[in-house]
């Protein structure tokens, strides 16, 4: 999309590649629990620890902290921000990345077109998760235009996948569906940018968003993300799966916090001992978050709920 509508590509990797180094063990349902830890330390909020972890938290050089990124790849890093997180940051960096949030600016376009390939992407997997796990239904998709109609000519096209077991037509499905967004993007987008006509980046961040989808495309998207909240993310087995992930999180959080020793030395010896915590465990993988709880607890929260769901 970056090479179709002449945007910096370099920019749009470096993006693409940062969007999610804040994000906590289990997703949201960490985030949530790390943000409830830290309430009354200055809160948790994965964006921001996203830019934590570029601005200072990663230490390859001797001369400083971060990784001395250019100001635009921390302002797209930055996707969300509230009003009192951005007068903070402002306040440490006057008119730096901080600044859009307060006078109601765009980021770049290359940040504009990660965040809505983000939501392209995820919205994809979703689908693929929530039908090979068995807890989406052909039935439910079929009631959505965007599925259907790809699903219809993978069908038309090759008939024979309606023999296989769903597998290869799920593919072959989300693929057109795929192909289907990128292409809408980039000819939405075209014509954005050839009506506006901005001449330079700011320009293009005091117009509203340029990056998009077509009209009827949008309507589509947001009929999937209705869809896949109700019927996936607010599933009774991913509802006990999120509260059993929010539940190792804060115990995680309480045992390191009374046993700083437990972390590495970089982390257990700072004077911020729940903003070091915080760190430390936004920073692990879903498994090793599993494994950190049971050798510090001795119990393994996920073991019942690979017990079948009642009714």
């Amino acid at each position: 999309m970056a090479r179709a509508l002449r945007l910096n590509e370099d920019l749009v990797e470096a993006l693409a590649l940062a969007h999610d180094l804040g994000h906590t063990p289990f997703g949201h349902a960490g985030q949530d629990a790390l943000h409830d830890c830290m309430r009354e330390h200055g809160g948790f909020e994965h964006n921001l620890q996203s830019l934590r972890v570029v601005d200072s938290l990663e230490q390859r050089y001797p001369a400083f902290d971060g990784l001395n990124l250019s100001f635009e790849t921390r302002e797209g890093i930055l996707k969300h921000c509230s009003r009192r997180d951005a007068l903070a940051l402002e306040a440490l960096e006057p008119g730096g990345v901080g600044r859009r949030f307060l006078d109601g600016t765009q980021p770049s376009l290359e940040a504009q077109l990660c965040d809505l390939a983000d939501a392209i992407a995820y919205n994809a997997h979703d689908i693929d998760d929530g039908v090979r796990s068995g807890l989406l239904q052909w039935e439910q998709l079929d009631a959505l235009a965007l599925v259907r109609q790809h699903r219809d000519a993978a069908l038309a096209e090759h008939p024979h996948l309606a023999g296989q077991g769903g597998r290869r037509l799920l593919f072959e499905t989300i693929r057109r569906m795929l192909s289907a967004q990128v292409h809408d993007v980039i000819d939405a987008t075209s014509e954005a940018l050839q009506q506006s006509r901005p001449d330079s980046a700011d320009a293009a961040r005091a117009l509203p968003r340029l990056l998009r989808f077509s009209a009827p495309m949008q309507a589509d998207s947001a009929a999937l993300k209705r869809l896949l909240f109700a019927a996936l993310y607010r599933h009774p087995q991913v509802m006990r799966t999120t509260r059993v992930a929010r539940q190792v999180v804060t115990e995680l959080f309480a045992a390191y916090l009374a046993a700083p020793g437990e972390m590495p030395a970089d982390f257990a010896g700072r004077a911020d001992r729940h903003r070091a915590v915080a760190d430390y465990v936004a920073g692990m993988t879903d498994r090793f978050a599993t494994r950190e709880h049971r050798r510090l607890t001795g119990r393994d929260a996920f073991a019942a709920l690979e017990a079948p769901v009642a009714g």
